[in-house]
């Protein structure tokens, strides 16, 4: 088992080695002047079983390319399997065409990777499940239940505690973890009733002196969750809190949560944080490298990766 670290999230592909106990292999991923990406493998990868960790996650092209050109690279030093491990898979939103003459990009970097060389897919939520048949090759999609479960069960009691999706399109999301709690579900349906008025937030569902867990699985600029937050606090929420799995947390997302009445938002390490995120008092970060890391060895042993989650 060889583990190769892109450059997109370090701290994670170190932790997730640390979790195995197997060295990082040497690499070189540089760029020439021109910004070109050259990637050389430093240690033998001949009949090897090979993992590449990179999340394609900001600057999202730039890391897009270094995971192809690193599985290219790995495909002509002959290693037996290469797996690529996503622990953030961008273009994921892009899974639908959402009018005419637009692309649905979360098919076509499915297609790249498949074309570069990658025997395998390993990735954590994606946005939607069906994008694990934009593959043609297997695809592991993990969920995150075995990483915000206990840290929500030591903070919550099912009795006072409402699990709340954002949106009506996280419903599914916002059920399973309703259910594993065994908390009450609610539904924020927002709408806007014409072009230049603010969105309208309708509160489904009883949330007045409860403690609110909002949950889904992308934070970019952070305005829905912010929203949301001020719908249920004016709803009477005793606490809100947001766990999310992906924090892209771009522009100004970090000083927005900052100022809402969220107490306190989880993430996980599956993007690297910035300074911002790491200084802000209400945003947490809670690490993936086991749960990676035990799926990582799971697919080397030929193991079960669903007993992870029974």
């Amino acid at each position: 088992m060889i583990i190769i670290a892109g450059n997109s999230n370090r701290p994670l592909c170190d932790a997730i080695s640390a979790y195995l106990g197997v060295p990082v292999a040497k690499a070189s991923i540089r760029r020439f002047s021109d910004m070109e990406v050259f990637v050389e493998i430093m240690d033998n990868v001949r009949g090897e079983d090979v993992f590449v960790i990179q999340s394609t996650s900001y600057p999202a092209n730039d890391n897009l390319m270094e995971l192809l050109i690193t599985i290219d690279a790995l495909k002509r030093g002959s290693a037996r399997r290469i797996t690529a491990v996503l622990p953030y898979f961008g273009y994921a939103r892009q899974d639908r065409k959402t009018g005419g003459r637009t692309p649905i990009s979360a098919k076509l970097v499915a297609n790249l990777i498949t074309a570069a060389g990658a025997d395998r897919v390993l990735t954590l939520e994606l946005h939607a499940g069906q994008i694990q048949g934009f593959f043609d090759i297997p695809t592991d999609n993990l969920h995150v239940a075995p990483v915000f479960f206990p840290h929500m069960e030591t903070r919550f009691t099912p009795e006072t505690t409402v699990m709340v999706s954002p949106d009506v399109g996280g419903v599914v999301r916002a059920r399973a973890m309703a259910k594993k709690l065994n908390t009450d579900l609610a539904i924020i349906d927002k709408r806007r009733e014409k072009a230049g008025t603010s969105e309208v937030m309708n509160i489904i569902g009883e949330v007045e002196g409860k403690h609110c867990i909002l949950v889904d699985d992308i934070v970019d600029s952070a305005g829905t969750l912010c929203n949301a937050a001020v719908a249920l606090k004016n709803a009477g929420a005793t606490s809100i809190h947001a766990y999310i799995v992906h924090g892209v947390l771009s522009g100004g997302a970090v000083a927005r949560v900052a100022s809402s009445p969220l107490e306190k938002l989880v993430i996980t390490d599956s993007i690297g944080a910035t300074e911002a995120i790491r200084m802000c008092p209400n945003i947490e970060q809670l690490s993936i490298a086991p749960l990676i890391g035990e799926a990582m060895k799971r697919i080397s042993e030929e193991r079960s990766i669903s007993a992870l989650f029974n």
